[in-house]
Order: C-alpha cells, then structure tokens, then sequence
C-alpha cells in the first residue's frame, strides 16, 4: 500500500496553561493542508516493495554513515519491522526512532501482525511546524489497520494516535478541528475560506525545534490573559469575525518566543501583509508561515 500524506496549518495557537505532566493546553484551529507531503509505502515482510528500488536509485543506499546520509535503513531487534527512510537533505534521525516506526511498534503490540516493511520518502519541510511526522504516524495507523484488518474504528486509531503526538489525532479525521487539551482533544469546525488564496512559505534553513519555541514561552494564564471562558471558546469567537478582523486576535503565542531568535521569519510576515495579506502567521511552533489574501472580486 502506497499511501501520500499531507500536513496541516495552525490558525491560532493560544497557550494557556502548564500541565502538571510537563505539557501544555492549548487552543488551535487545525487545518489540513496537501500543498506538502510523503510518500509511505506499508508490505508485509515477504512482499514485493513497489519503491524501494526507485528510492535507491535516486537517494543511494544506506551508506552507514549515520546522520546526514540522504536513505537511512535499520531493522528492529526483533527483526519484526524495518523501516527505510530517504530525504534530499539528509536524515538526520535513526529511523527507528522515526514516529511511522513508532506507530506500527505501537499496534505490533497488541496485534499478531505480520512482519512490517516502511518506505517512507521524506519531502514535507522537517521542523516547520507543519507537522509532517505526526502525519506520517497517523497514516502508518490508517495504513496497517487496513492493510492487515483489523477493524480499528477512527475512535480507536485516535486513541493510538493520540499516545505518538499531540497532533498525531488530527490525521485520522483529516478536516478541519479545533484543538484543545494537548493538542489531542478534537471537536470538528466547519471552515469557509471562500473568496481567499492562501500561500504558504517555508524559508530555506531556517528550522525551529517545538523545545526551542516552548523555552521562555509564557502561558496565558501565568500572564493573567485568561478569559475564564472554557477552552476553545475564545479561538471559536475570534473565527466567527471575517478574515479581516483577524489580525492581532488570532495569534500564534509562539511567535513571542520564535520571532526573537530568528528574525527573518517576523520580516517575512511582515512582508506579507506588505503585499496585501488580510492574515497572516506562523504555523505551529516552527518556521513554516501563511497568509491569505482577498480574491478579486471575493467578498469582505
């Protein structure tokens, strides 16, 4: 099965409060998006793989050179998964460890599945805040539960998935959704964009890891901000306004922290508004940015 995956943008990103285990609840419209994605491909141990040879051919073989080689392979200890990943700009992470990897250990635990062989091509930007790997694990669930039968309803994948990254959930409904909680706890909201180009832009070099853009964030709560409305009630209201009201009230909180350490990116949606954006912003908590502009003739 070859499947291709898509990422999602963040419109709105409030950051309430700190958790007592360590993470924070959040408010955010997710919003799927498919100007980017992978390619993943899910065999049986014993199958004949339909790109594995055309990603040696264009990427090489694992050359055992560890990070930075442009195909990584490894296999599990067990010998029940291996999983094989390839990226122009190198892998820079042991593919084991990779969250498509983590998915199918994940249901390998509590299911007798076959041996499972992982293709995964690697051109959705990494550490853009797009969320390209919570995408690939979500997919690797959809994918094996179909692949083998196992009769996962989307409640249960959101379950797994949910367990891999806060985000993770999203990929299973792939709509629209706002999130609160961790991220994880989803309630689906019907988003028109009727009458808007949306752009999006991914500046070259220039990655955010979600720990760098958490380091001195400041919750809303912390800073007295909190409304006292329960969660995702402010993200809702500010939506209902029109687009063009958005500006300063649909915020990215992490922003505040990224924008700091790497200016071009706080130029650069500035320059988008410079250009006739009616919204623009960050997406999640990496460098990724989007805007959206009024067609000609779109209503206001």
């Amino acid at each position: 099965m070859i499947l291709k995956t898509n990422v999602k943008l963040n419109f709105g990103l409030f950051v309430l409060r700190r958790r007592p285990d360590g993470f924070h609840d959040l408010e955010t419209l997710f919003v799927p998006w498919h100007g980017y994605g992978d390619t993943l491909e899910i065999i049986a141990g014993d199958d004949y793989s339909r790109t594995s040879a055309s990603l040696a051919a264009r990427y090489g073989t694992d050359s055992g050179d560890g990070p930075g080689a442009p195909l990584r392979q490894a296999v599990s200890e067990d010998g029940r998964l291996m999983v094989t990943v390839a990226r122009r700009e190198g892998v820079d992470w042991e593919p084991l460890s990779d969250l498509s990897a983590r998915a199918c250990r994940l249901l390998q635990q509590d299911f007798d599945l076959p041996p499972v062989k992982l293709f995964l091509e690697k051109t959705a930007p990494v550490g853009a805040g797009l969320g390209g790997g919570s995408a690939d694990a979500a997919f690797t669930l959809k994918g094996l539960n179909e692949c083998f039968g196992l009769g996962l309803d989307d409640a249960a994948l959101v379950s797994y998935a949910a367990r891999l990254g806060s985000d993770c959930a999203l990929f299973i409904h792939n709509r629209p959704m706002i999130g609160t909680g961790r991220g994880e706890v989803l309630e689906p909201y019907d988003l028109s964009l009727d009458g808007y180009d949306l752009q999006v832009i991914v500046p070259e070099g220039v990655g955010v890891s979600t720990a760098e853009a958490y380091r001195g964030i400041t919750p809303r709560e912390a800073a007295g901000q909190a409304t006292g409305e329960p969660d995702g009630t402010a993200i809702r209201r500010i939506l209902a306004r029109p687009v063009e009201e958005w500006k300063g009230l649909l915020v990215n909180d992490f922003e505040a922290t990224v924008f700091p350490l790497h200016h071009e990116l706080e130029a650069i949606r500035d320059s988008l508004y410079a250009s006739g954006a009616v919204y623009a912003s960050m997406s999640g908590s990496g460098s990724a940015l989007f805007a959206l502009y009024r067609k000609e003739g779109g209503r206001a």
